[in-house]
């Protein structure tokens, strides 16, 4: 890897993120020359880094792809591509070996099998765990490192991606800010792996940077986008007031704690349902004043404290004795089902333009993501962009690289567009707005009101992070409110059922620039 403080001459293809699915791509197009811009350094700042639950992957005795397939469809709620799920399931396997093979360190039992945990809605215990609930974390550790040490991935740390330069409909470049000055790219291949979306709202699990950068990048760039609305919401966020709110993994109730009230009473009969499930039970309490808990008081709480070292120290930081007490719990989003469309090989409708890991809708996750699939789509999603950008570079004939002015690394003349992070007050007034009409229960005349509130900030909001941030809450509230039914992640209490036939919301960036709603497209 080369870390540079200046933009190359020719970048190859350009990669926007550095978490699991951007730095797979970059791993697997070696000895192929690529560059990634990321915001922070290799390894850091990427929520990849923050999952807990670990990677699906049916390795237990009795256990197949296709259970593990069938699990995630029936989580999926109909918007599941069932070609893409069994090619991900199937690939499950690999995907471990993989990343032990780059150094990811697996829990294992003492006969030196992998440790399998049990999660919401799998039918069989296949979670593969690294550090408990670290798993996140060792595996970018693991991946980082590799990225580090090969030679043909440049990097630019402290970069932030602008805009996707489009020609005649084709990618030609990028414009990046570094240090407060704009500059262009000049490539025809940019792959966003620029993560999620929690940020937008007001209690979240995400980093608070995950503002939905890599939704508003690819909209701008004419691309289509699916699916907006399917945001799931984590039933377990440690409620003590912490932004963004630790997460208490699904794996820790998979090992035996319980959600309850406050008077230790069972809020399920099964506090391992699917997310959505579980997610609006706890929001339904927590909005009639009521208090939602993880009970582990006992000797339980003494075993999760020490198979589960973030759960404990999340307690401990929170002041909190899960030995003793309760610990309070409220649903937070947590991640982002719906994403730019794109096909198998994460090519979107913009032609060089390809996404993947959560900024992307694949087909996998559907209407409702089955717990412990993102890291491994992250994985299968990465090595597919980059199987099919190394197969454009072998094709005979390509046309050459384009290059038009300004050059690579010249100043580009939508530099002064920009500035700087400004506007808290409009990010705050953005996710109190999405906290409250697009959480976990929507109703039109709440979406209706957010979306035009949304559309007013980015109308005065200059050009900028903000700006973005109330373009990707208008695309989502807006994709909210065509969904007039309920299904998986999206819960209208207006519209309380679900239709017979599933159909995508379907959205680009000039259906919100007009009335809010009825133009966007709903695909079968």
């Amino acid at each position: 890897m080369t870390a540079r403080t200046h933009l190359p001459l020719d970048a190859g293809p350009v990669i926007v993120g550095a978490g699991l699915a951007g730095l797979v791509a970059a791993l697997e197009l070696a000895p192929l020359p690529c560059t990634v811009v990321t915001t922070g350094e290799v390894g850091t700042l990427a929520a990849s880094a923050r999952a807990q639950g670990g990677l699906a992957a049916a390795l237990g005795p009795g256990d197949s792809p296709e259970q593990h397939a069938a699990d995630t469809l029936a989580a999926g709620a109909g918007l599941c591509d069932p070609v893409v799920v069994r090619r991900v399931t199937d690939a499950a396997e690999g995907v471990v070996d993989l990343l032990a093979g780059l150094g990811a360190r697996f829990d294992r039992t003492p006969e030196g099998a992998y440790r399998l945990g049990l999660e919401g809605a799998h039918g069989r215990s296949r979670i593969v765990h690294a550090g408990g609930d670290g798993s996140g974390a060792e595996i970018l550790r693991a991946v980082a490192e590799a990225v580090r040490h090969t030679l043909s991935i440049t990097v630019l740390p402290h970069t932030t991606a602008r805009d996707v330069v489009v020609h005649d409909g084709a990618v030609v470049g990028l414009v990046v800010e570094d240090a407060g000055a704009t500059r262009r790219i000049a490539t025809d291949r940019v792959v966003l792996a620029t993560g999620g979306a929690g940020g937008l709202w007001q209690h979240t699990t995400n980093p608070t940077g995950a503002l939905g950068g890599g939704l508003v990048l690819a909209a701008r760039a004419g691309a289509l986008l699916r699916d907006l609305e399917m945001v799931q919401f984590h039933p377990t966020a440690l409620d003590v007031g912490t932004d963004p709110m630790p997460l208490l993994s699904e794996a820790v109730r998979g090992a035996g704690a319980v959600l309850v009230d406050a008077g230790g009473a069972p809020l399920l009969p099964d506090s391992l349902a699917a997310r959505d499930v579980v997610a609006r039970a706890v929001y339904a309490r927590t909005q009639r004043g009521q208090g939602v808990f993880l009970d582990a008081r006992g000797e339980l709480a003494l075993r999760l404290v020490e198979q589960f070292p973030a759960f404990g120290g999340a307690c401990h930081a929170g002041g909190i004795d899960p030995v003793t007490d309760l610990v309070p719990v409220r649903a937070a989003a947590h991640y982002h089902c719906g994403g730019v469309a794109v096909d198998e090989r994460g090519r979107s409708t913009v032609p060089g333009l390809w996404a993947c890991g959560e900024v992307a809708s694949t087909g996998l996750h559907g209407a409702n993501r089955l717990a412990s699939n993102s890291l491994l789509e992250a994985v299968v999603l990465g090595r597919a962009v980059a199987a099919d950008l190394r197969e454009g570079e072998r094709s005979p004939g390509a046309p050459p690289r384009p290059r038009s002015s300004p050059p690579p690394d010249g100043p580009h003349p939508a530099a002064s567009r920009w500035t700087p992070a400004t506007g808290q007050g409009d990010l705050t007034a953005i996710r109190t707005l999405m906290e409250r009409a697009v959480g976990v229960v929507r109703d039109g005349p709440d979406l209706g009101a957010a979306s035009e509130r949304l559309r007013d900030i980015a109308a005065r909001t200059p050009a900028g992070r903000v700006h973005d941030a109330a373009v990707a809450a208008l695309m989502i509230s807006a994709s909210a409110l065509a969904r007039t039914e309920s299904r998986g992640g999206h819960a209208r209490a207006d519209y309380p059922d679900t239709d017979a036939t599933p159909r995508h919301t379907d959205i680009r960036l000039t259906d919100v620039l007009g009335p809010v709603g009825p133009d966007i497209a709903r695909s079968a």
